[in-house]
């Protein structure tokens, strides 16, 4: 037990802590909070329920730390989170199936970049790494086709959103509080603490957001953690943390296999990142319910909740427009842009992309999936953020960036951020 744990505060009483969004990561930062510092912790979610956004609607891969940097937050903590996401499973009998992935190269130029893969992977201690030749490869996945391919046979899959329930569970047996359907509106220095003024989401769209803050709730903290993931620089903004990077909405689109043709892969089947393109590509992602999707893609969301093409969110489409740091980034991938938009509206270009790795697939072998966004932290310079950002601002710490692993990651984030806070603090 970590000295200070429910120790009387001068105060009288227990630190109280506030968390801003129930998606996976809040959630664990909030569990952590209360079971290992005792602190009263309340949750604000402005959805009805948890795990709506990113953690419901991303593909349940657990990353085994392939692709990131050696000694980044990303590298760290996708490793640990990983031992520690497959104990949590195990404890709360949820499904944590290891499937395996190959990563595969279609030509020599590959090649080269997947070595250099295998190189950082075997640096972050991926165990089980092994290179295929294409015989290899064809005894692992009969239906994929490569020159070369990086076989990671710990690479699970999983049901993100029951695990953010289990967490939301063990969260409320530890005291906590989770208050779904609040919007929050305003944060603001108070004393040596903050306050969050929040009111009921339902209300608040019903008026097209124009409740004043005399109609809102006002719940005073010692600390807030800001996990808002698509509105983390805004909030973080409102916190007082104006220096850090902007969120840029990309929507990924995918197609899903029909139930006749999911015996195309065994595991996933991903192509090698390129390193002058920000995302990883189309790939093959087997779920827990049986089904097999195909993407994303990545396309600029007219919003960032734009799970549909049709949706658009003018203040959302602004801001992304004018900041700097966007209309950089359009500039210098724009071509690629374009062939996102193209592969997104024609079914044929998008199974031709990845018919590159399964020739077998045809048109016909491809229905619409549900679509989801990635909220990517974008630099004023034009750069992604590529690790992981936390930032520290008196009482308030905000996680900036936090795209995939994050969901991976998740409690050994809450890990990091718990035992930053310690040290800052002296103690819980």
């Amino acid at each position: 037990m970590i000295p200070g744990n429910g120790a009387p505060r001068p105060n009288g009483g227990r630190r109280r802590v506030g968390v801003v969004g129930a998606g996976i990561v809040g959630l664990a930062v909030a569990r952590r909070l209360a079971e290992v510092c005792g602190d009263e912790v309340t949750v604000f979610e402005k959805e009805t329920e948890v795990a709506t956004h990113q953690t419901g609607r991303n593909s349940g891969v657990v990353h085994s730390g392939l692709y990131y940097k050696p000694g980044s937050l990303k590298a760290v903590l996708c490793r640990r989170g990983v031992e520690l996401l497959r104990e949590f499973c195990a404890q709360k009998d949820l499904e944590y199936r290891e499937i395996g992935k190959v990563v595969v190269a279609r030509d020599a130029q590959e090649v080269e970049r997947l070595r250099d893969l295998e190189a950082r992977a075997r640096a972050n201690g991926v165990p089980g790494i092994a290179w295929l030749e294409p015989q290899a490869l064809r005894e692992i996945e009969p239906h994929v086709r490569g020159v070369a391919a990086l076989h990671s046979p710990t690479t699970a899959i999983v049901d993100y959103r029951a695990i953010a329930r289990a967490l939301a569970d063990d969260l409320a047996a530890d005291g906590g509080k989770l208050l779904l359907g609040q919007s929050v509106t305003d944060i603001r220095p108070e004393g040596s603490g903050v306050a969050v003024y929040c009111g009921d989401k339902r209300s608040r769209d019903k008026h097209s957001g124009a409740a004043g803050r005399g109609a809102d709730e006002r719940h005073v903290f010692d600390h807030l953690v800001l996990c808002a993931g698509l509105h983390s620089d805004t909030l973080a903004r409102r916190a007082g943390d104006d220096k850090g990077p902007a969120i840029v909405p990309f929507r990924g689109e995918y197609f899903r296999l029909v139930p006749q043709r999911a015996d195309l892969v065994r595991g996933l089947v991903y192509p090698v990142p390129d390193p002058a393109y920000p995302f990883l590509g189309v790939h093959m992602t087997p779920r827990i319910d049986g089904s097999v999707d195909v993407g994303p893609n990545a396309v600029l969301a007219l919003a960032r909740e734009a799970y549909r093409r049709r949706d658009v969110n003018p203040r959302d489409l602004i801001a992304t427009l004018t900041w700097p740091g966007a209309l950089r980034l359009f500039a210098k991938h724009w071509r690629m842009g374009a062939l996102e938009m193209y592969g997104s509206l024609s079914k044929r270009a998008f199974t031709e992309t990845a018919r590159a790795y399964v020739p077998d697939l045809t048109p016909a072998d491809l229905v619409r999936a549900p679509a989801g966004v990635r909220a990517q932290a974008v630099d004023r310079d034009g750069g992604l953020v590529d690790d992981f950002r936390i930032s520290f601002l008196g009482p308030v710490t905000a996680v900036r960036n936090a795209p995939s692993p994050a969901a991976t990651s998740s409690l050994a984030i809450a890990e990091h951020v718990v035992d930053r806070l310690l040290e800052r603090q002296s103690g819980c």
